[in-house]
């Protein structure tokens, strides 16, 4: 999802990097992991693999997967071999947290990942000074932030708004760098800076008690709201979804995205605490990890896997179908499963969100082999 991948060479290499291919394994087990945790939360009859693979399920989604595949992105961005320091330390973090190991150790190596990649964008923004990099940044900080909360005992609701930072600071700041290219206003960068501080001070009166608490979970909402409609308003897809193939594709799902940002935020910014009621805390987390975040997965994967792994991911038409599966399962748990509380439904939109991602995996590898079936010689 960073910047990396507008810079992937048109000819990918035949060998892929094992360095990057092992720790892109590791992120999918990861994610595998989270969707089993997932199933296990859904209340459906499904055996327990592990004893932290519910009670991780988000930290195994949002830090075991997302965040090695983030770092592992910004690793290849920079070049360094010290980089690839981060997604190694987030992945085998979430692997620890896979196994009988003290679930200190697995929270270590995350946090360890974090501050690797706060110290890469540092490095980066050295070389080359930019708002988005420094946006980013914040995200690797809110990552840190979370797993120095979890260190400290806090419950996984706790949690939520920091590592919500860490993903929406990260995606919005890679969206800032392409929005550079459409030739930005003074006024629109000023918009921009406006949501995200209100974002950033939200996510910090988050982690105060009463009332403050309660003011922070409402400016982080308004926050996510400004940013959605900054996106809808500034970002490149508003041109780029007139233009067929891929380059539609990619825009139909960053701004699907932006809508379910919206949606989330104005959760967050309504409900206030979003611990009152199982329902208003599912959907304002989901709304934002599946429907902001994973929408804007399935766009990037196109430029994601060939910059990460040297390998070639050709568009297919039939992309459109996780996508669509993804939106009309998540609208189904969002307002017959948390708004309507009808369990059945609920369950069902769940199970289709999950659905979605793992056919998501499913065609990504599909039009991986065919591409590399249809290059070799005759």
């Amino acid at each position: 999802m960073t910047g990396l991948a507008v810079d992937a060479p048109k000819r990918q290499s035949p060998v892929v990097p094992r360095r990057s291919l092992a720790l892109f394994v590791a992120a999918l087990v990861s994610l595998l992991a989270g969707l089993w945790g997932g199933l296990l939360l859904l209340g459906l009859p499904v055996p327990t693999l592990a004893a932290t693979t519910a009670a991780d399920h988000g930290p195994l989604m949002a830090l075991g997967f997302l965040g090695t595949v983030i770092s592992l992105e910004r690793a290849v961005a920079l070049g360094h071999g010290w980089a690839f320091a981060a997604p190694a330390l987030a992945g085998a973090g979430s692997l620890a947290l896979l196994v009988s190991l003290p679930p200190v150790i697995g929270r270590l190596l995350l946090c360890a990942a974090a501050i690797v990649l706060v110290v890469v964008y540092l490095v980066v923004h050295r070389i080359q000074p930019a708002l988005h990099l420094t946006v980013m940044a914040a995200g690797a900080l809110c990552w840190y932030i979370a797993t120095v909360l979890w260190l400290a005992g806090l419950t996984l609701p706790r949690l939520v708004p920091w590592i919500s930072g860490f993903l929406v600071l990260t995606i919005i700041g890679e969206r800032l760098e392409l929005a550079r290219v459409a030739m930005l206003t003074r006024t629109s960068v000023r918009r921009f800076q406006v949501g995200a501080v209100l974002l950033g001070v939200g996510l910090v009166l988050c982690a105060l008690p009463g009332a403050l608490g309660t003011v922070g979970v409402r400016t982080a909402g308004a926050g996510m709201v400004a940013l959605a409609l900054w996106g809808a308003a500034h970002d490149v897809a508003r041109r780029t979804v007139k233009i067929p193939g891929v380059t539609r594709f990619m825009a139909v799902c960053l701004l699907a995205g932006y809508v379910w940002l919206f949606i989330g935020g104005t959760i967050w910014l309504v409900a206030g605490n979003l611990g009152d009621g199982i329902g208003t805390y599912d959907a304002a987390l989901h709304a934002v990890f599946l429907g902001f975040v994973m929408s804007m997965i399935f766009g990037h994967a196109p430029v994601i896997v060939p910059a990460v792994l040297r390998v070639r991911l050709p568009f297919a038409r039939w992309f459109y179908g996780h996508v669509a599966l993804l939106h009309v399962s998540l609208l189904i748990r969002v307002v017959l499963g948390d708004a309507a509380r009808l369990d059945l439904w609920w369950r069902i939109g769940g199970v289709g969100t999950e659905l979605a991602v793992l056919a998501f995996l499913a065609a990504s590898a599909s039009a991986v082999v065919r591409s590399r079936r249809q290059g070799r010689p005759a």
